[in-house]
Protein backbone atom coordinates (compact mmCIF):
# COMPACT_ATOMS: atom_id res chain seq x y z
CA UNK A 1 0.00 0.00 0.00
CA UNK A 2 1.33 3.42 -0.96
CA UNK A 3 1.83 5.89 1.88
CA UNK A 4 0.19 9.25 1.17
CA UNK A 5 2.37 12.28 0.70
CA UNK A 6 2.59 14.67 3.66
CA UNK A 7 0.39 17.75 3.69
CA UNK A 8 3.44 19.99 3.36
CA UNK A 9 3.81 18.89 -0.27
CA UNK A 10 0.45 20.37 -1.33
CA UNK A 11 0.75 22.53 -4.47
CA UNK A 12 0.40 26.25 -3.78
CA UNK A 13 -2.86 26.53 -5.78
CA UNK A 14 -4.45 23.49 -4.14
CA UNK A 15 -6.93 24.06 -1.31
CA UNK A 16 -6.56 21.52 1.51
CA UNK A 17 -9.58 19.24 1.78
CA UNK A 18 -10.68 19.54 5.40
CA UNK A 19 -13.86 17.51 4.79
CA UNK A 20 -14.31 14.25 2.92
CA UNK A 21 -17.66 12.88 1.80
CA UNK A 22 -19.23 10.29 -0.47
CA UNK A 23 -22.26 10.18 -2.75
CA UNK A 24 -24.32 7.02 -3.16
CA UNK A 25 -27.37 6.22 -5.27
CA UNK A 26 -28.70 3.81 -2.57
CA UNK A 27 -29.51 1.53 -5.48
CA UNK A 28 -31.08 -1.91 -5.65
CA UNK A 29 -31.42 -4.60 -8.30
CA UNK A 30 -34.21 -6.93 -9.37
CA UNK A 31 -32.67 -9.92 -7.62
CA UNK A 32 -32.10 -8.60 -4.10
CA UNK A 33 -34.93 -6.05 -4.07
CA UNK A 34 -35.33 -2.56 -2.56
CA UNK A 35 -35.45 -3.51 1.14
CA UNK A 36 -31.95 -4.94 1.01
CA UNK A 37 -30.68 -1.94 -0.95
CA UNK A 38 -32.04 0.47 1.67
CA UNK A 39 -30.55 -1.51 4.56
CA UNK A 40 -27.18 -1.72 2.83
CA UNK A 41 -27.38 2.03 2.28
CA UNK A 42 -27.61 2.54 6.03
CA UNK A 43 -24.67 0.16 6.57
CA UNK A 44 -22.63 2.22 4.11
CA UNK A 45 -23.24 5.40 6.12
CA UNK A 46 -22.23 3.58 9.31
CA UNK A 47 -18.99 2.37 7.74
CA UNK A 48 -18.21 5.83 6.38
CA UNK A 49 -18.64 7.37 9.81
CA UNK A 50 -16.35 4.70 11.28
CA UNK A 51 -13.70 5.67 8.72
CA UNK A 52 -13.97 9.34 9.69
CA UNK A 53 -15.90 10.72 6.70
CA UNK A 54 -17.56 14.02 7.50
CA UNK A 55 -20.47 13.78 5.04
CA UNK A 56 -22.57 11.25 3.17
CA UNK A 57 -24.85 12.18 0.28
CA UNK A 58 -27.66 10.30 -1.47
CA UNK A 59 -29.14 10.94 -4.89
CA UNK A 60 -32.87 11.17 -5.58
CA UNK A 61 -34.44 9.56 -8.64
CA UNK A 62 -38.13 8.87 -9.20
CA UNK A 63 -39.56 5.68 -10.73
CA UNK A 64 -36.27 3.79 -10.91
CA UNK A 65 -34.00 1.43 -8.93
CA UNK A 66 -32.66 4.24 -6.74
CA UNK A 67 -33.67 6.20 -3.65
CA UNK A 68 -36.83 8.18 -4.45
CA UNK A 69 -37.47 9.74 -1.02
CA UNK A 70 -34.21 10.73 0.72
CA UNK A 71 -35.60 12.32 3.89
CA UNK A 72 -37.12 9.18 5.45
CA UNK A 73 -33.87 7.40 4.62
CA UNK A 74 -31.82 10.11 6.34
CA UNK A 75 -34.09 9.98 9.39
CA UNK A 76 -33.42 6.23 9.59
CA UNK A 77 -29.68 6.48 8.86
CA UNK A 78 -29.40 9.21 11.46
CA UNK A 79 -30.54 6.81 14.16
CA UNK A 80 -27.60 4.52 13.33
CA UNK A 81 -24.94 7.27 13.19
CA UNK A 82 -23.84 10.11 15.47
CA UNK A 83 -21.49 12.50 13.66
CA UNK A 84 -21.61 12.21 9.89
CA UNK A 85 -23.60 14.88 8.01
CA UNK A 86 -26.40 13.49 5.82
CA UNK A 87 -27.14 15.23 2.55
CA UNK A 88 -29.20 14.99 -0.61
CA UNK A 89 -27.34 15.47 -3.87
CA UNK A 90 -29.62 16.50 -5.37
CA UNK A 91 -33.38 17.01 -4.99
CA UNK A 92 -34.80 18.54 -8.21
CA UNK A 93 -37.35 21.14 -7.15
CA UNK A 94 -39.63 20.96 -10.22
CA UNK A 95 -41.63 18.06 -8.78
CA UNK A 96 -41.44 18.93 -5.08
CA UNK A 97 -44.19 20.53 -3.03
CA UNK A 98 -42.04 23.19 -1.30
CA UNK A 99 -44.08 23.36 1.91
CA UNK A 100 -44.32 19.58 2.39
CA UNK A 101 -40.60 19.30 1.66
CA UNK A 102 -39.86 22.02 4.24
CA UNK A 103 -41.94 20.20 6.86
CA UNK A 104 -40.20 16.89 6.17
CA UNK A 105 -36.77 18.54 6.14
CA UNK A 106 -37.34 20.30 9.46
CA UNK A 107 -38.60 17.09 11.06
CA UNK A 108 -35.66 15.07 9.75
CA UNK A 109 -33.08 17.66 10.79
CA UNK A 110 -34.38 17.78 14.35
CA UNK A 111 -34.46 13.97 14.58
CA UNK A 112 -30.79 13.70 13.54
CA UNK A 113 -29.53 16.59 15.71
CA UNK A 114 -28.92 19.18 13.00
CA UNK A 115 -26.89 16.99 10.63
CA UNK A 116 -28.98 17.49 7.48
CA UNK A 117 -27.37 19.15 4.45
CA UNK A 118 -29.83 19.42 1.59
CA UNK A 119 -28.66 20.06 -1.96
CA UNK A 120 -31.44 21.09 -4.34
CA UNK A 121 -31.47 21.87 -8.04
CA UNK A 122 -33.53 23.94 -10.46
CA UNK A 123 -32.33 22.34 -13.68
CA UNK A 124 -34.59 20.64 -16.21
CA UNK A 125 -35.08 16.93 -15.55
CA UNK A 126 -37.21 14.00 -16.70
CA UNK A 127 -40.67 15.00 -17.90
CA UNK A 128 -43.01 13.61 -15.23
CA UNK A 129 -45.79 16.15 -15.77
CA UNK A 130 -48.23 13.31 -16.49
CA UNK A 131 -47.67 12.03 -12.94
CA UNK A 132 -47.04 15.17 -10.87
CA UNK A 133 -49.14 17.60 -12.90
CA UNK A 134 -48.36 20.18 -15.56
CA UNK A 135 -47.71 23.89 -14.99
CA UNK A 136 -48.22 26.98 -17.13
CA UNK A 137 -44.52 27.80 -17.40
CA UNK A 138 -41.28 26.01 -18.25
CA UNK A 139 -39.64 23.50 -15.90
CA UNK A 140 -36.74 25.73 -14.81
CA UNK A 141 -38.90 28.74 -14.03
CA UNK A 142 -41.27 26.57 -12.00
CA UNK A 143 -38.36 24.94 -10.17
CA UNK A 144 -36.98 28.36 -9.20
CA UNK A 145 -40.41 29.44 -7.93
CA UNK A 146 -40.66 26.34 -5.76
CA UNK A 147 -37.09 26.77 -4.57
CA UNK A 148 -37.83 30.31 -3.39
CA UNK A 149 -40.95 29.13 -1.56
CA UNK A 150 -39.02 26.28 0.07
CA UNK A 151 -36.24 28.59 1.27
CA UNK A 152 -38.80 30.97 2.74
CA UNK A 153 -40.52 28.09 4.51
CA UNK A 154 -37.42 26.59 6.15
CA UNK A 155 -36.26 30.11 7.02
CA UNK A 156 -39.28 30.52 9.30
CA UNK A 157 -41.01 33.19 7.22
CA UNK A 158 -44.74 33.79 7.46
CA UNK A 159 -46.36 31.91 4.59
CA UNK A 160 -49.90 33.13 5.09
CA UNK A 161 -51.94 35.27 7.48
CA UNK A 162 -55.45 34.02 8.10
CA UNK A 163 -57.78 36.75 6.86
CA UNK A 164 -61.24 35.49 7.77
CA UNK A 165 -63.33 33.31 10.03
CA UNK A 166 -64.06 29.61 9.54
CA UNK A 167 -60.53 28.57 8.61
CA UNK A 168 -59.78 26.46 11.69
CA UNK A 169 -57.61 29.04 13.45
CA UNK A 170 -58.28 32.61 14.65
CA UNK A 171 -58.24 35.46 12.16
CA UNK A 172 -54.83 37.12 12.03
CA UNK A 173 -52.93 33.90 12.76
CA UNK A 174 -49.57 33.79 10.99
CA UNK A 175 -48.81 30.41 9.45
CA UNK A 176 -45.23 29.13 9.47
CA UNK A 177 -43.79 25.69 8.82
CA UNK A 178 -43.45 23.52 11.92
CA UNK A 179 -41.44 21.95 13.34
CA UNK A 180 -38.87 24.63 12.61
CA UNK A 181 -35.14 23.89 12.67
CA UNK A 182 -33.54 27.34 13.15
CA UNK A 183 -30.19 26.61 11.48
CA UNK A 184 -31.33 24.40 8.59
CA UNK A 185 -31.33 27.14 5.95
CA UNK A 186 -27.61 27.69 6.50
CA UNK A 187 -27.08 24.07 5.42
CA UNK A 188 -28.88 24.26 2.08
CA UNK A 189 -26.82 24.02 -1.10
CA UNK A 190 -27.42 24.40 -4.79
CA UNK A 191 -26.45 21.45 -6.93
CA UNK A 192 -24.65 23.18 -9.78
CA UNK A 193 -23.99 22.01 -13.33
CA UNK A 194 -23.38 25.43 -14.85
CA UNK A 195 -22.04 28.91 -14.21
CA UNK A 196 -25.56 30.37 -14.04
CA UNK A 197 -26.73 28.04 -11.27
CA UNK A 198 -23.61 28.80 -9.21
CA UNK A 199 -24.23 32.54 -9.46
CA UNK A 200 -27.88 31.97 -8.54
CA UNK A 201 -26.83 30.03 -5.43
CA UNK A 202 -24.57 32.83 -4.27
CA UNK A 203 -27.26 35.45 -4.81
CA UNK A 204 -29.70 33.38 -2.75
CA UNK A 205 -27.16 32.97 0.04
CA UNK A 206 -26.99 29.18 -0.10
CA UNK A 207 -24.00 26.88 -0.47
CA UNK A 208 -22.69 25.06 -3.53
CA UNK A 209 -22.00 21.46 -4.47
CA UNK A 210 -20.72 20.69 -7.97
CA UNK A 211 -21.80 17.39 -9.49
CA UNK A 212 -20.49 15.00 -12.13
CA UNK A 213 -22.42 16.50 -15.07
CA UNK A 214 -21.93 19.97 -16.57
CA UNK A 215 -23.28 22.03 -19.46
CA UNK A 216 -22.71 25.40 -21.14
CA UNK A 217 -18.93 25.14 -20.99
CA UNK A 218 -16.78 27.12 -23.43
CA UNK A 219 -15.49 25.47 -26.60
CA UNK A 220 -12.45 23.32 -25.74
CA UNK A 221 -12.83 23.87 -21.97
CA UNK A 222 -12.14 20.75 -19.92
CA UNK A 223 -14.45 19.54 -17.17
CA UNK A 224 -12.01 20.61 -14.46
CA UNK A 225 -11.36 24.02 -16.01
CA UNK A 226 -15.07 24.81 -16.24
CA UNK A 227 -15.66 23.53 -12.72
CA UNK A 228 -12.96 25.84 -11.38
CA UNK A 229 -14.59 28.75 -13.22
CA UNK A 230 -17.98 27.84 -11.71
CA UNK A 231 -16.50 27.80 -8.20
CA UNK A 232 -14.75 31.14 -8.69
CA UNK A 233 -17.97 32.72 -10.00
CA UNK A 234 -19.82 31.49 -6.91
CA UNK A 235 -17.22 32.91 -4.55
CA UNK A 236 -16.94 36.24 -6.37
CA UNK A 237 -20.73 36.69 -6.48
CA UNK A 238 -21.05 35.76 -2.80
CA UNK A 239 -18.44 38.32 -1.74
CA UNK A 240 -20.07 41.00 -3.88
CA UNK A 241 -23.61 40.21 -2.66
CA UNK A 242 -23.03 39.53 1.03
CA UNK A 243 -19.64 41.14 1.79
CA UNK A 244 -18.56 38.01 3.66
CA UNK A 245 -16.43 34.99 2.85
CA UNK A 246 -18.41 32.26 1.03
CA UNK A 247 -19.14 28.88 2.63
CA UNK A 248 -17.03 25.84 1.68
CA UNK A 249 -17.65 24.39 -1.78
CA UNK A 250 -18.03 20.62 -2.25
CA UNK A 251 -17.21 18.77 -5.48
CA UNK A 252 -18.34 15.24 -6.36
CA UNK A 253 -15.71 13.19 -8.18
CA UNK A 254 -15.01 9.61 -9.24
CA UNK A 255 -11.77 8.88 -7.36
CA UNK A 256 -11.12 5.13 -7.50
CA UNK A 257 -7.90 4.18 -5.78
CA UNK A 258 -6.53 0.83 -6.97
CA UNK A 259 -4.46 -0.62 -4.16
CA UNK A 260 -4.14 -3.97 -5.97
CA UNK A 261 -3.69 -5.00 -9.59
CA UNK A 262 -7.15 -6.59 -9.58
CA UNK A 263 -8.78 -3.38 -8.35
CA UNK A 264 -6.89 -1.27 -10.86
CA UNK A 265 -8.18 -3.49 -13.67
CA UNK A 266 -11.74 -3.24 -12.34
CA UNK A 267 -11.62 0.54 -12.03
CA UNK A 268 -10.05 0.94 -15.47
CA UNK A 269 -12.97 -1.04 -16.91
CA UNK A 270 -15.43 1.29 -15.17
CA UNK A 271 -13.52 4.29 -16.50
CA UNK A 272 -13.83 2.93 -20.05
CA UNK A 273 -17.54 2.22 -19.56
CA UNK A 274 -18.15 5.76 -18.30
CA UNK A 275 -16.24 7.32 -21.18
CA UNK A 276 -18.09 5.08 -23.66
CA UNK A 277 -21.63 5.06 -22.24
CA UNK A 278 -21.62 8.38 -20.37
CA UNK A 279 -24.50 8.77 -17.94
CA UNK A 280 -25.72 5.25 -18.79
CA UNK A 281 -22.66 3.61 -17.20
CA UNK A 282 -22.85 1.33 -14.14
CA UNK A 283 -26.56 0.69 -13.68
CA UNK A 284 -28.01 -1.96 -11.34
CA UNK A 285 -29.95 -4.82 -12.91
CA UNK A 286 -33.44 -3.64 -13.79
CA UNK A 287 -32.68 0.10 -13.74
CA UNK A 288 -34.14 2.21 -16.51
CA UNK A 289 -31.98 3.21 -19.43
CA UNK A 290 -31.52 6.99 -19.37
CA UNK A 291 -32.36 9.19 -22.32
CA UNK A 292 -29.54 9.89 -24.73
CA UNK A 293 -26.95 12.23 -23.25
CA UNK A 294 -27.74 15.74 -24.51
CA UNK A 295 -25.20 17.54 -26.72
CA UNK A 296 -22.87 20.05 -25.06
CA UNK A 297 -23.04 18.06 -21.81
CA UNK A 298 -19.84 16.88 -20.13
CA UNK A 299 -19.44 14.17 -17.51
CA UNK A 300 -16.62 14.18 -15.01
CA UNK A 301 -13.46 12.13 -15.55
CA UNK A 302 -12.62 9.05 -13.52
CA UNK A 303 -9.44 9.38 -11.46
CA UNK A 304 -8.20 5.80 -11.25
CA UNK A 305 -4.94 3.96 -10.86
CA UNK A 306 -2.32 3.56 -8.14
CA UNK A 307 -2.53 5.86 -5.09
CA UNK A 308 0.42 7.94 -6.32
CA UNK A 309 -1.11 8.32 -9.77
CA UNK A 310 -4.48 9.32 -8.32
CA UNK A 311 -2.90 11.88 -5.99
CA UNK A 312 -1.05 13.48 -8.90
CA UNK A 313 -4.21 13.56 -11.05
CA UNK A 314 -6.27 15.18 -8.28
CA UNK A 315 -3.56 17.78 -7.65
CA UNK A 316 -3.55 18.67 -11.36
CA UNK A 317 -7.32 18.97 -11.79
CA UNK A 318 -8.40 22.65 -11.57
CA UNK A 319 -11.88 21.88 -10.22
CA UNK A 320 -10.72 19.59 -7.44
CA UNK A 321 -7.89 21.98 -6.59
CA UNK A 322 -10.39 24.83 -6.12
CA UNK A 323 -12.85 22.86 -3.95
CA UNK A 324 -12.93 22.80 -0.16
CA UNK A 325 -14.51 19.35 0.15
CA UNK A 326 -14.25 16.26 -2.04
CA UNK A 327 -17.27 13.96 -2.28
CA UNK A 328 -16.47 10.48 -3.62
CA UNK A 329 -18.99 9.50 -6.31
CA UNK A 330 -19.63 5.75 -5.92
CA UNK A 331 -20.49 3.73 -9.06
CA UNK A 332 -24.24 2.94 -8.82
CA UNK A 333 -23.91 -0.76 -9.67
CA UNK A 334 -21.22 -1.45 -7.04
CA UNK A 335 -22.31 -3.43 -3.98
CA UNK A 336 -21.82 -2.68 -0.31
CA UNK A 337 -18.48 -4.49 0.03
CA UNK A 338 -17.08 -2.81 -3.09
CA UNK A 339 -18.16 0.62 -1.90
CA UNK A 340 -16.70 0.12 1.58
CA UNK A 341 -13.42 -0.87 -0.06
CA UNK A 342 -13.49 2.33 -2.13
CA UNK A 343 -14.16 4.45 0.96
CA UNK A 344 -11.42 2.71 2.92
CA UNK A 345 -8.72 2.95 0.25
CA UNK A 346 -9.44 6.63 -0.46
CA UNK A 347 -9.35 7.50 3.25
CA UNK A 348 -6.16 5.56 3.94
CA UNK A 349 -4.02 6.28 0.88
CA UNK A 350 -5.06 9.47 -0.94
CA UNK A 351 -7.16 11.72 1.30
CA UNK A 352 -4.37 12.44 3.86
CA UNK A 353 -2.21 13.75 1.01
CA UNK A 354 -4.99 16.21 0.17
CA UNK A 355 -4.88 17.77 3.62
CA UNK A 356 -7.66 15.66 5.13
CA UNK A 357 -7.78 14.12 8.57
CA UNK A 358 -10.65 11.88 9.74
CA UNK A 359 -13.34 13.04 12.12
CA UNK A 360 -12.80 11.65 15.59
Amino acid sequence: MTIAAPVSTLPASFRPKRRLGFNTRVSFNDEAGPARGLREGIELFKEAERLGYQSGWAYQRHFDHYLSSPLPFFAAAGQHTKRIKLGSAVIPMRYQDPILLAEAAGTTDLLIDGRLELAISTGANAAFDAVFGAVDTDARTEAKRRQARFLAAIGGEVLHTVAGAGQGVPEGTELRVTPHSPTLRSRIRQGSASLGSAVQAAELGIGLICGTVQHDQAEGETFGQYQARIIEAFRATWRKTWATEPPPVAVAASILVGTTAELREKYAAYDLERRTKGIAASRPKGALEPARQPPRVQISPVFQGTPDRVIEAVFNDPGLAAADEVVLFLPPAFGLAENVRLLTDLAETVAPALGWSPAS
